[in-house]
């Protein structure tokens, strides 16, 4: 008795199907099969050994790593009782039922605006003979749609089933393409969802931007998982990415690993980035705080000591720094070229002194000569009659008379002597 791989259902569902014949199924047959969930039409992938047979019975289903919205998922793998083979007309009304789904799916949005429920219809899927809808949804939270199932009973008139999914499921149903331009992974042969962290990323060496390393699901990448086994395995021997190492000479980071070179990335502040064998990693740590440089194969001890334009003090040890000495020196001699042309002795031993330039005139003093123009007539511009007029009146303004003081009660009045005018 063999046993076959098959997959059914829009969510891809994996089974085991025995089919007892000598003749053996070819692969990417279409069969009918009986499954939990009724009969449907299944897939066939292949022929399975046991011992393939043990590793898809042990395969867990998004439930059980926590990257699914629903408790109560299904299983991975479930078993599948052989019926028959599908006939034309089977495919031909299998196809009909694809075709009707994507009507039902816009009429059950439509029933679903006035319930106001915080759900997502993603599809739909008719089993055979129409014996059985399913509704696909994803919530971040539980629904209470009692009331819509009734609804969505009483339009179509059959049994109904709503399925809560995750994020990562229902880009495995709409399908769609990656980043790398190629269909998603999971819609056509990743059989399961492994638990991605953010250190798998990092331990890679990849860029931690949001837009490159997730998917269209929002999540990170399944493929992050694929050469993660061989990142970990250099790393085993390392210190963390981005650990730091105390020196006299200031802090030794480490960036990265290359596989291909076998080989681990140091900045050293002195010397930049240079490339260091995995194998000598502990030997370059203990040189390097022991405040000694470490020499490459192929340098020599002039080339790796860093050479030093000047002193700096001890605060500032162990940085990278850079003195620009080009562009001040050049300054600095042409503002002294400019000081001795000014500055250079004449024939008679005087120093020549900068012209000054003319002051400029009014327009109305240009035409007269120099000698008759004043500074006074520079200075006050004639004045029009109405300007002289409200001069006059601020002056009479002023000469008003003041009034006299009062005397305090009781006091007498200075006697004052006679003036007699002549």
């Amino acid at each position: 008795m063999n046993k076959y791989l098959a997959i059914y259902g829009k969510p891809r569902y994996l089974g085991i199907l025995e089919y007892s014949t000598e003749e053996p199924i070819a692969k990417g047959e279409t069969v009918v099969a009986e499954s939990h969930r009724g009969e449907e039409l299944a897939v066939i992938a292949g022929i399975l050994t046991p011992e393939q047979e043990a590793e898809y019975r042990l395969l867990r289903n998004a439930a059980e790593h926590g990257d699914s919205a629903s408790k109560t998922a299904e299983p991975l793998v479930t078993d599948l009782t052989f019926i028959s083979f599908a006939s034309d007309e089977d495919i031909e009304t299998g196809d009909l039922y694809r075709e009707e789904e994507k009507g039902i799916l816009k009429s059950a949005i439509e029933l679903l605006k006035p319930h106001e429920l915080e759900m997502k219809l993603i599809d739909v899927e008719f089993l055979r003979h129409r014996r059985k809808l399913f509704f696909y949804f994803s919530s971040e939270q539980r629904v209470d749609f009692r009331a819509y199932v009734r609804d969505l009973a009483r339009e179509f008139k059959t049994r109904i089933e709503l399925r809560q999914i995750g994020v990562r499921d229902e880009a495995k149903i709409i399908k769609g393409i990656g980043p790398c331009g190629q269909p998603c992974c999971c819609s056509y042969w990743l059989n399961q969802f492994a638990p991605i962290c953010i250190k798998m990323v990092k331990e890679q060496n990849l860029a931690l931007n949001p837009a490159k390393i997730s998917g269209i699901c929002g999540r990170l990448m399944c493929c992050m998982c694929y050469e993660h086994n061989v990142y970990r395995e250099l790393w085993e021997k390392l210190p963390n990415p981005g650990t730091k190492i105390k020196t006299p000479n200031g802090n030794v980071v480490v960036s990265g690993v290359e596989i291909h070179t076998n080989s681990v990335r140091c900045y050293v502040p002195s010397r930049g980035e240079i490339k260091i064998p995995i194998e000598k990693f502990d030997e370059f740590k203990e040189t390097v705080v022991s405040g000694k440089d470490w020499i490459i194969a192929g340098e020599t001890e002039d080339v790796a000591q860093p050479r030093s334009s000047m002193k700096l003090p001890e605060s500032y040890a162990g940085t990278d720094t850079k003195v620009r000495r080009g562009k001040d020196d050049g300054r600095k001699e042409k503002r002294k070229e400019k000081e001795d042309k000014d500055q250079t002795p004449s024939v008679e031993g005087k120093t020549f002194k900068k012209k000054r330039r003319p002051r400029k005139l009014p327009a109305g003093l240009k035409d007269q000569p120099k000698e008759a123009v004043n500074k006074e007539s520079i200075k006050k511009p004639p004045v029009s009659p109405i300007k002289e007029k409200e001069g006059e009146k601020t002056e009479t303004v002023k000469q008003k008379p003041r009034r006299p003081r009062r005397r305090r009660s009781g006091a007498k009045k200075s006697e004052r002597p006679a003036v007699v005018e002549e």
